[in-house]
Order: structure tokens, then sequence, then C-alpha cells
């Protein structure tokens, strides 16, 4: 039986158009503005590892300024690189909060040979001197465990950092020191 609370914090999720993880919201493409995919590859089978990015862009810090950026990112990708979709299947900003990009059991193009076996996952801003901030790394480690219990994600997967599958200074050097204590990470 849900409590009223519960039960209001549920309602309150779809009215907002997010969905829950953990403890951590996912913001739908719809609510910060992302287009349609010209089309989309589905994945049904679980994957075996996570690829942590950085865009390399800008830092953003409100839902706002996030929304613009994750609409900027998605017309490069689209528009300049002629991908279907922004790249990356979830994108977390300054603000803490999770960002749908292709989403769950989609092949994202964010890692070349590694997309069929990887979920990208994509901080916003350039992590050689933005800093990661505790609800940063707190909403990307519950998205990780929720991907886990999803069955998206092998409760065994390897979480590396793009520059461990692609020649690249991605994800940036404050993240690379973060993730590299991450008890699913490996060299």
């Amino acid at each position: 039986m849900v409590s009223k609370a519960g039960f209001a914090l549920v309602l309150a999720v779809l009215v907002c158009g997010q969905y829950a993880v953990q403890g951590v919201y996912i913001v739908s493409k719809a609510e910060w503005g992302g287009r349609a995919p010209n089309y989309r590859v589905a994945l049904d089978n679980y994957l075996n590892y996570a690829i942590i990015h950085h865009t390399a862009g800008n830092y953003c810090e409100t839902r706002a300024a996030c929304a613009q950026q994750l609409r900027n990112v998605q017309s490069y990708h689209m528009d300049e690189l002629g991908w279907p979709d922004i790249g990356y299947n979830f994108l977390i900003g300054g603000d803490g909060a999770v960002y749908e990009g292709r989403g769950w059991n989609s092949l994202g193009a964010h890692a070349a040979e590694w997309n069929p076996y990887s979920i990208g996952i994509s901080f916003l801003g350039n992590f050689n001197w933005d800093t990661l901030e505790p609800n940063m790394i707190a909403a990307a480690q519950g998205l990780l465990n929720d991907a886990v219990s999803r069955g998206q994600l092998a409760s065994g997967y390897i979480l590396y950092g793009h520059r461990q599958v692609s020649a690249t200074e991605c994800p940036g050097t404050h993240i690379w020191n973060e993730i590299r204590s991450w008890s699913h990470w490996r060299a």
C-alpha cells in the first residue's frame, strides 16, 4: 500500500514528465525540449559496460541552462555529425539532474565499437577544468544502480572512462580521477 506522501510524490513525478530512478529523477527529452530521433536502434540484451563521458562544452547549474546545453549537444550530433539523435543514453547536469538522451534499450553513438555493449553516460561540461560536484556523482551512481536493477547492465558490469576505449581526453581529468575509485571501474 502506498502512503499519501508516496502517492503525492508519484503524482508529482508523473505531472512533471520525469520518472524516478533510485532516488534520482530522469528529466524526459520532451521536458528539456529535445527533438525526436530520426530513427532508433533498439538493444534487447543487457550490457556489460558503462562508459563515462563529458560533453566538453559549457557547464550548467540550472534546469533551463542544462536544457539549452542539451539542445546544443543534440543539434551538433544530429545536424553536424549526421547522427539520428543525441549520442549518449543519459546526461548529467551541474544541477544534479539526470537527463534522458537516447534512453534505455537504445544503441548509443558515444564510443564507436563499444556502442552495442555499453550504456553511455555523459556529464555536461568540460571536466578538464569544471568541478564534478557531489550531487552529480550521486546522480551517476544512482543511475548505474538503477540500470543494474532494471536488467540494463549486468551486475558485474565494467566501468570505463571514454579515454580507455578511444584516443581522447574524455571524460576530462576531474571525472577521470573520480571514477577510478568506483567499484566497477577497471584499468
